[in-house]
């Protein structure tokens, strides 16, 4: 006789214990499939995320996902992303289905071949959605799942095949429609219910709610600018033959890789010469507003475009908004009643302004300097700063684009511009690499190499690093007069070699080993690339250590 597994089962922090015949599958513990009108989507078995049809093999905690939660809203999406690509199969197998970058609360996709109509795709999912289709979860061999993409004309997503030579390969399918594995997906089609599907640019744009409203489509807000920054660097990455991880993975498999970091950084350092000429063009521009989300390379990026700055003949001054904090004990609360250092009113705006207005009239100040230690600023003889005529101020900070910062600093003297690192690499067709992640593993790799901050630190930070960004950076980047990518398209092979080992350490009695694993998983995709190829002067550098530039 089988013995039994013992299982616990968490909900509202209180625990149900039972047991259970070996191979059970975790829907069937789940009492409820809709809880205060939110949906079942996924579980977490010892704090590892899990499709509802995985099965329990062993002594285990079970705690619900639903998909008014970060986690289960990405299995949500995963999920539609899996539909809509069967859908374009069934309705046309000849034509290639290709993920591009996010936008609102969608993602954009192209065809390759013969294109067909949001509304005749957004009909096909309808469809299957209510036919309630059941997600299956197979193995199969390498051999199959090889001829499998080359049948369904997967091109990417069958060369990937080529960096991942497993004896078996995980894959996901609705009908008869298959795709590699990625994560956990929702049980089946019926639960896909609130999505989108609209006609955008030269594809389509694929709709999905947001997390705290998970039933809602928001209305949508086109980002032009962004758009056609990405679109640019996807133009590139089609010139260059470089648009996935596979094709990323051939240059290093064939020692070719330094050739494209030297590209890469070319093309990169071209885009910040551009932004450069720019603000000398204006010829009136006194200050610099640089910003960007966490870990998007702002303060490598003013260093950059500092230099550019002197090869034109001016004099660059670069300075951190983070000096202007107005103190620990001024400091606005936040809900859970710590200082808020994200929010405007944590700066000293009447002084900022003050200094600036002084340092463009030719006046002295003392800039103020803030101890983190003490939460105390200071004014040092050591920090006075003048400001003539050839030279030019570069301030970087959460806060730049925000007109409320500088409001007594005429339009005409400032220059804003906005970073986000916006890799244009897929993982392969039907798989994109967030630009989220690609900034997470970068704050991983930097907060262990110098704060001391082991990842599941970084990790459960993360969601308060993103309300803030919500919140303080990105409804502003349509202010910008530049918007400047800081992604490096091999800096996942490098990243990997730091990041990998700090997410093993993250162990599965910790909430964030769900999003360790998410991460390693995700990581494995790109071969590594030793960081001695790195150039002393790349963004990089500031993440993984040894830059030419003091900070």
């Amino acid at each position: 006789m089988t013995k039994p597994i013992k299982i616990t089962y968490i909900r509202d922090n209180k625990e149900v214990i039972t047991d259970a015949e070996p191979g059970s599958q975790v829907f069937s513990f789940m009492p409820e499939f809709t809880l205060n009108g939110n949906q079942l989507v996924a579980a977490k078995i010892n704090n590892e995320l899990s499709s509802l049809d995985s099965k329990l093999e062993f002594d285990c905690t079970v705690e619900p996902v639903y998909n008014n939660t970060k986690e289960g809203m990405s299995v949500y999406r995963r999920s539609l992303c899996l539909l809509l690509a069967a859908a374009a199969h069934k309705l046309n197998p000849k034509t290639r289905l290709l993920v591009g970058n996010s936008i609102c609360y969608g993602y954009y996709y192209t065809f390759e071949g013969e294109s067909i109509s949001a509304d005749a795709l957004k009909k096909e999912m309808q469809n299957i959605i209510n036919k309630d289709v059941r997600i299956k979860t197979d193995f199969i061999s390498w051999n199959q799942a090889a001829e499998l993409f080359e049948k369904l004309n997967m091109v990417e997503t069958r060369k990937q095949l080529n960096h991942n030579c497993k004896s078996k390969i995980q894959i996901n399918s609705i009908e008869d429609f298959s795709d590699l594995y990625f994560g956990p997906l929702v049980l089946s089609t019926g639960a896909l219910r609130t999505f989108d599907l609209i006609n955008y640019q030269d594809g389509l744009l694929l709709r999905f709610p947001k997390t705290k409203s998970p039933s809602l489509i928001p209305d949508f807000k086109d980002e032009q600018k962004l758009f056609s920054i990405f679109k640019r660097y996807k133009e590139w990455g089609k010139r260059v033959n470089v648009t996935s991880a596979a094709s990323l993975n051939d240059l290093i498999a064939n020692r070719k890789v330094n050739d494209f970091i030297d590209i890469a950084e070319t093309y990169q350092q071209k885009n910040i010469s551009e932004i450069a000429s720019q603000i000398v063009k204006s010829k009136k521009v006194r200050v610099v507003l640089i910003a960007g989300p966490s870990s998007s390379g702002k303060t490598t990026s003013a260093k950059k475009l500092g230099l550019e700055l002197q090869a034109m003949g001016y004099t660059p001054k670069i300075i951190s908004l983070d000096c202007y904090y107005i103190g620990r004990d001024k400091t606005p609360l936040d809900e859970e009643g710590k200082p808020d250092y994200e929010c405007l009113e944590a700066l000293n705006i009447e002084l900022l302004n003050q200094n600036l207005i002084d340092l463009f009239a030719g006046k002295e100040v003392i800039i103020p300097s803030y101890d983190f230690h003490t939460g105390t600023s200071s004014f040092e003889e050591s920090n006075k700063m003048t400001l003539k005529d050839n030279e030019i101020l570069i301030m970087e900070g959460i806060h730049g684009l925000n007109d409320k910062l500088t409001p007594k600093i005429p339009a005409e003297l400032k220059f804003k511009i906005y970073l986000s690192a916006l890799t244009q690499l897929n993982l392969d067709d039907h798989n994109r690499v967030s630009t989220s992640d690609n900034r997470l593993i970068r704050r991983i790799v930097r907060d262990a190499n110098f704060r001391g901050k082991p990842a599941e630190g970084t990790i459960a930070m993360w969601p308060s690093v993103q309300k803030g960004e919500e919140l303080h950076i990105f409804p502003f980047h349509s202010n910008a007069d530049a918007i400047l990518n800081t992604a490096l398209d091999y800096e996942l092979g490098v990243l990997r070699v730091y990041a990998a080992p700090l997410l093993r350490r993250v162990n599965p009695n910790m909430k964030e080993y769900s999003e360790a694993q998410r991460l390693l998983n995700f990581l494995e995709n790109f071969a590594t690339i030793p960081p001695t190829a790195v150039p002393p002067r790349s963004i990089i550098r500031e993440f993984i250590g040894g830059s030419a530039f003091k900070y």
